[in-house]
């Protein structure tokens, strides 16, 4: 098992890098929307469809993706769909598994699969439009996160933050994810020049979008111990599916792109 998460990260880990930061364009937006349809593929999975399900799901976000490139003025509308939905999922997570019965239907977790991935997709390309270097920040915010999660968590996690969704997660990791991310977001104020309102802004939506990565992890935590499931594919041999790597960016990218995109704005 070790030895094919090595090879998969190592086989993997350039070309995601290469694709999100080295592509832009019409390029971009089809590298984007390939992860995003193989995710809605593993999602169709979590909403219980069967063989010809899991191939109409995929296929309708395909068309979708294509309607939303081209007509661009809809992606700041998802985004605020996005924000409705985390709010309403935060109820979700806090709930279970007393509200399953909310979400638990096939046809209901297919449209909340709308208002994870499609948002995704319009943050990433929104964020990559305001420069590479802010999409960056997101992505180095979540694994900030992650990784001081994991220390944190190893070293005090005594105090479970939901063991009926996640067992393994601990307030210690969401305090030291929040300790890592609120470090880098400090870190990039000063190198780009932020006066004090610019980096407590900076500061106070990195706090929020770390809070959401959390929360995105949950969720799909949530949605998979519903249906039964340990990932949500073997698409990557070692580390489960497209899900399980990006559970967390579903939602720090669409809130950033949201509300730090202003703020990006007058640093760039």
């Amino acid at each position: 098992m070790l030895k094919q998460r090595i090879l998969t990260a190592l086989l993997l880990g350039p070309l995601a890098l290469w694709g999100l930061l080295g592509l832009s364009g019409p390029y971009f937006a089809l590298f984007c929307g390939v992860i995003i349809v193989l995710a809605s593929w593993e999602w169709s999975r979590l909403c219980g469809f069967k063989a010809k399900g899991q191939i109409l799901y995929p296929l309708g976000i395909a068309i979708t993706l294509a309607l939303l490139w081209l007509i661009p003025i809809n992606w700041p509308l998802t985004l605020w769909a996005s924000l409705a939905w985390w709010l309403f999922a935060l109820m979700l997570v806090i709930g279970y598994p007393h509200l399953t019965h909310i979400w638990s239907g096939t046809w209901h977790r297919a449209v909340i699969g709308l208002l994870i991935l499609l948002p995704t997709w319009c943050g990433f390309m929104l964020l990559r439009q305001a420069g590479v270097n802010w999409l960056l920040y997101v992505l180095i915010l979540v694994w900030a996160a992650d990784i001081g999660a994991y220390f944190a968590g190893r070293a005090f996690g005594k105090r479970k933050l939901a063991p009926n969704v996640s067992p393994g997660k601990s307030w210690a990791g969401v305090f030291g994810g929040l300790a890592a991310t609120l470090f880098w977001a400090l870190g990039v104020a000063i190198g780009a020049g932020a006066n004090l309102q610019q980096t407590g802004l900076m500061m106070a939506i990195t706090l929020l979008v770390t809070f959401a990565s959390v929360l995105g992890d949950l969720t799909e935590s949530m949605f998979k111990r519903e249906a039964g499931l340990k990932d949500s594919s073997q698409l990557l041999p070692g580390h489960g599916g497209i899900l399980d790597r990006i559970d967390s960016l579903t939602s720090a990218v669409p809130l950033f792109a949201l509300l730090g995109l202003p703020l990006v704005e007058h640093l760039s």
